[in-house]
């Protein structure tokens, strides 16, 4: 029996990417992308299959910023397979960013340039808005989706005899100091991509201990520096072809700058051969490439302890209640996610 993937965010850049290589490794596979536009989606398809005439691939068509499409879209991925090896949470977004000029120069000249360029710690602002469902762009498309998209797939992806994963992606820009429990949608700051992600972090450690018992395991990346259309967005054009040499150099001093979205899916193919019951739940696998252009995964701790204060009450009470199969009424109280990360945060 193929084995069924699963990546959302697959018709360009790093998701793209990944299913490319996925199928050099194996085009016995079946890829399922997951994509809101599926125009592109088809074109990504046409592409893929293209270069692996033996392959599988289908579509959904998942907007994973719209409730009601996560929950469509699950039904129809429940209409198709008995179950799921491995779901990729790759999709997301980083609306409008702005760069904070003043610190972009003071960086430049600081013995931080290295970490400024790797993290945008400090660098990037974003503009988030408020979606038709009430949420935070950010938060939903990074991360609230992706969880919905979990609890309506978990028949599909529980299954003792064989274990399945789950492989998020997130960010070395994921950072404690722009998280909050209190905000957790990031409404009251400007920094909701670094929030997000780094709630993303936290989300892989506690659905590991709600789920590898059920023979679920989860797992979290980071790409890398990555020129993708997210990343072009940054600056103007003309400013890009200024600063790829001295990114390209760079690589000679840290291993973050991936720069082609090849090399930043190096983690997430590593990922797919490991067995993800030996796999630390704590470390986030990093993407990596040397001055010389050689790939490989390092790894990080993403946090220094786990606490269980409300674990219990999370798992008895908001948890069973996060999702409505049909009309997804009960999945819009972001707030049984917040319970779900303090288990975690204190």
């Amino acid at each position: 029996m193929r084995k069924v993937v699963l990546v959302t965010g697959a018709s360009s850049g790093i998701g793209l990417a990944l299913c490319n290589r996925l199928l050099a490794e194996d085009d016995g596979l079946h890829l399922c992308l997951a994509c809101r536009n599926l125009s592109k989606a088809a074109a990504a398809r046409e592409a893929l299959l293209a270069s692996h005439p033996a392959a599988e691939v289908s579509l959904v068509q998942m907007d994973v910023c719209s409730l009601l499409s996560v929950v469509r879209g699950a039904r129809e991925v429940k209409q198709r397979f008995q179950r799921l090896d491995y779901l990729y949470l790759n999709a997301g977004i980083m609306p409008n960013p702005q760069l904070n000029i003043k610190a972009f120069f003071l960086g430049i000249f600081s013995r931080n340039m290295i970490h400024m360029f790797s993290t945008a710690e400090g660098l990037l602002t974003q503009d988030d808005k408020v979606t038709a469902d009430g949420l935070q762009e950010v938060f939903e498309t990074n991360l609230f989706g992706h969880f919905i998209l979990i609890r309506e797939l978990e028949p599909l992806l529980c299954h003792t005899d064989r274990p399945s994963q789950l492989i998020w992606t997130s960010s070395r820009n994921a950072k404690r100091s722009n998280f909050s429990l209190d905000d957790i949608q990031h409404s009251k700051g400007q920094e909701p991509y670094s929030s997000s992600k780094y709630a993303t972090d936290l989300l892989n450690v506690a659905l590991n201990r709600n789920f590898n018992q059920k023979g679920l395991y989860s797992s979290v990346l980071c790409p890398g520096v990555v020129m993708t259309n997210l990343t072009y967005g940054i600056l103007p054009p003309f400013l890009w072809t200024l600063l790829l040499p001295v990114l390209w150099l760079l690589r000679f001093l840290a291993n973050a700058f991936t720069l082609t979205p090849y090399n930043g899916a190096e983690a997430m193919v590593w990922l797919f051969h490991q067995k993800p019951e030996s796999l630390d739940p704590l470390t986030k696998y990093l993407s990596a490439t040397t001055g010389f252009g050689t790939n490989y995964v390092t790894g990080v701790k993403v946090l220094s302890f786990v606490s269980c204060s409300l674990l219990s009450e999370f798992s008895s009470s908001a948890w069973s209640n996060t999702t409505s199969p049909r009309t997804g009424s009960h999945i819009q109280d972001p707030s049984k996610i917040r319970y779900y990360l303090c288990d975690i945060e204190n």
